[in-house]
């Protein structure tokens, strides 16, 4: 099985990789593509996030589809349900599994998340 690396990033990280038939997304965070936070509240930046999401899935040759399990990490708890009503727009039908916490960001943003996606090579 090899390593497939796809997209570039101005931190150490690839934005996804591929090993066998799993893709790995790095966590994504809502930056636009002019690399600025998106204002708003976390509506607007849990839209962002899952765009990028399926941007770096697509890197890949995947879609929102084939996301098998998501990380998220909230910074307030308390959004927890807008974040939630954005998420089930992007997964409708048979969701990936999900762990959700409340965390510090390593930036001042309110949302980031990470995907595992399944696709046959």
């Amino acid at each position: 099985m090899s390593k497939q690396c796809f997209g570039t990033s101005h931190v150490p990280l690839s934005p996804a990789v591929r090993a066998g038939d799993m893709v790995y997304v790095s966590g994504q965070v809502p930056v636009g593509s002019d690399g600025v936070v998106v204002t708003g509240g976390i509506v607007e930046q849990t839209e962002q996030v899952l765009s990028n999401v399926q941007a770096a899935l697509a890197l890949a040759g995947c879609t929102m589809d084939d996301v098998v399990k998501t990380t998220v990490w909230l910074e307030d708890a308390r959004d927890f349900g807008a974040f939630n009503a954005v998420y089930a727009r992007h997964f409708p039908k048979d969701p990936p599994a999900r762990t959700t916490v409340e965390s510090r960001l390593m930036i001042d943003i309110k949302i980031e998340v990470e995907a595992v996606a399944y696709r046959p090579v």
